[in-house]
């Protein structure tokens, strides 16, 4: 997705004057100026790194470090300009999950700026009442009902107060002149707009900004979002307090009971009912991390309402059980896939918003839980899917007990592909992993107007309906709760010092795309690089997905041999990392190819950009 940040007009530059060295803009016509940097997956050297889907986020992120800022500003710099040129997977109108190791402490933190629902919201909010059935997908994310009360802005707040070293006036002040000046369009951004240009064209705010003249805009030509521009000046200069308590919080409200739906639209929009009290009751708590022990690491991820960190931690747990023989590559990705539909499994029956509800967490990372899970897995047969939930109730008879705690199987369960992920280091050694998301690409659709971003449509990550069966579901909605995410930023730890910072986008494929790498980079032994760049496959408890590479790889023929039956889809996740070796080495990592391939890079380079020494893991 390499993108240029223009001024005036296709071919007019930022000068690295307004935006610092590491931000200056790429000619917009493939003309290359002289020491400008260019987009690469890889990136080594020391000072910190960062790591996003997009070029301009990452150098926003980079000049962020080598203006003195640490990991956290740099990480919410980055986080707004993707708010500007991902405007379809993040943005002021979303939520997310922030988790920061802290360098002085030795500590691992976690905030949770998910988005909530409405006091008014019922566990009947996707039914329609005139015929007792769910809504349709698309009949529930294209309208209010959707649309839960924004996080991010929370989110960047909160970590700038509690371990940031600038001012949201400085970190919003990349993202800004992006917004305000423009950047050049590519396919990728083009091609979300013509996704979505059915949904788009029903809005009047949506329709003039993102379909100028009734077509998504050129590729090749600059595109400038001056109401986010502004939408960030206001809240440089006056905080969070206009969104959560003032005119801007009044009229996402507005916008979300009274959709600005086009006189041609032609569908029907229902309204919500989030009030500027749902708005002004909002709060991006601190959590506590999940922490799994893993091969002797320590593995940090995303608590409650998120299912990532234990349905990761739960997986890990049970392949490290399961011990297979890492020579043995089939051998080991059998174990992946079958660990995944395991965790999933539990992740479905038993995690929720665990504000609402009882979520057994220490019993799900507990490693006596996982042995009686991994009792279940063959090396020479393949699990029937979907496979049932265990009962994590402190009683683990070991292998006796393999089989013998079944509940019921749980249904098929929608969540949005569309979000992304960045991770950031600094020169002190502290690390941030980001992911943040509005849910489908494109979110709601809404455009709130005049102010140049997109409504989430995070609420439809409910169940619209009880999915276990006589057991109760703990992810359908109610008043306030959050939703169950699969988002799953991930810090590894190592004799208390960072070794690895990774997360992706992707929906539920975030927990199997974020496991995966894991798995290739510690079970299989590859290099950070490769083990991102791998050929993935999904196991989620129902049908399994695979890239076509993978398919035509020996493993992926052998594993259908096994018994492993896969759907085949172009990609699996966009993942970011970053790795660390000795002397603060930071080994920055984005997708190569995936969503059209990611930045990567480091505040001093060695070895060229991509090229050099591979830090050496602790």
């Amino acid at each position: 997705m390499r993108r240029s940040v223009v001024v005036t007009a296709v071919g007019a530059l930022v000068t690295a004057a307004a935006l610092g060295p590491a931000a200056a803009a790429d000619p917009p016509h493939g003309h290359q100026l002289r020491n400008e940097p260019v987009k690469t997956p890889v990136a080594r050297g020391y000072g910190g790194g960062v790591a996003t889907v997009d070029l301009d986020a990452t150098r926003a992120g980079i000049e962020v470090l080598r203006r003195g800022g640490n990991a956290v500003d740099a990480a919410v710099a980055a986080a707004a300009t993707l708010g500007v040129t991902e405007p379809f997977s993040a943005g002021l109108g979303g939520g997310g999950f922030f988790v920061y190791y802290d360098a002085k402490s030795g500590r691992v933190h976690s905030i949770d700026g998910r988005e909530t629902a409405p006091a008014s919201a019922t566990d009947k909010q996707f039914v329609d009442p005139e015929t007792g059935k769910p809504l349709s997908f698309q009949d529930a994310r294209v309208s209010g009902l959707s649309v839960g009360v924004p996080g991010t802005p929370a989110t960047w707040d909160r970590a700038l107060d509690r371990w940031g070293t600038w001012s949201l006036r400085q970190a919003l002040a990349p993202a800004t002149k992006v917004a305000s000046r423009g950047f050049v369009v590519d396919d990728t951004f083009r091609s979300q707009i013509q996704e979505n240009a059915d949904v788009f064209d029903d809005f009047t705010s949506t329709r003039k900004l993102y379909l100028p003249g009734g077509a998504p805009p050129a590729v090749g030509s600059v595109f400038r979002n001056r109401d986010l521009a502004h939408t960030y000046r206001m809240l440089a200069r006056e905080g969070m307090k206009p969104l959560y308590d003032g005119e801007l919080g009044a009229e996402i409200a507005r916008t979300v009971q009274h959709p600005p739906v086009t006189a041609d639209a032609d569908r029907v929009v229902r309204p919500g009912a989030m009030t500027t009290d749902d708005l002004a009751a909002y709060d991006a708590p601190l959590r506590a991390p999940t922490k799994v022990d893993y091969r002797g690491m320590d593995v940090f991820g995303m608590g409650p309402p998120s299912s990532g960190g234990s349905t990761v931690g739960e997986a890990l747990n049970i392949i490290e059980a399961t011990n297979p023989d890492r020579q043995d590559k089939v051998g080991v990705l059998h174990t992946y896939l079958e660990a995944a539909a395991l965790a999933f499994a539990d992740r479905n029956r038993y995690v929720g918003d665990s504000e609402e509800v009882n979520v057994p967490l220490p019993q799900l990372l507990s490693q006596g839980f996982a042995d009686e899970r991994a009792c279940e897995i063959r090396p020479d047969a393949v699990l029937k899917k979907p496979v049932a939930p265990g009962v994590p109730d402190g009683d683990y008879g070991g292998s006796a007990a393999c089989g013998t705690k079944a509940a019921v199987a749980p249904a098929d369960q929608h969540e949005g592909l569309s979000t992304t992920h960045l991770t950031a280091s600094d020169r002190w050694g502290n690390v941030v992993s980001y992911t943040l998301t509005i849910e489908q690409t494109g979110g709601s659709g809404m455009v709130v107007p005049g102010r140049g971003f997109l409504l989430n449509n995070e609420l439809t990550d409910f169940n619209f309906e009880p999915t276990q069966g006589e057991a109760p579901d703990p992810n359908l909605p109610g008043p306030g709760k959050r939703p169950r995410s699969s988002m799953s930023p991930t810090i590894v730890l190592e004799d208390g010092h960072p070794v690895l910072a990774l997360g992706s986008p992707g929906g539920a494929t975030i927990i199997t795309t974020v496991l995966q790498t894991l798995v290739n980079r510690y079970e299989l032994g590859m290099s950070l690089p490769d083990a991102v760049a791998a050929p993935r496959a999904s196991s989620r408890n129902t049908a399994l997905e695979a890239e076509p590479a993978f398919l035509a790889s020996a493993e992926g023929k052998a594993l259908v041999a096994k018994g492993h039956a896969f759907r085949s889809v172009p990609e699996i996740g966009a993942e970011t990392a970053l790795q660390f070796g000795e002397r603060g080495a930071v080994e920055a990592v984005a997708e190569p190819t995936r969503r059209g391939g990611g930045s990567a890079m480091v505040v001093l380079p060695t070895g060229g950009r991509g090229h050099g020494h591979v830090p050496a893991p602790r």
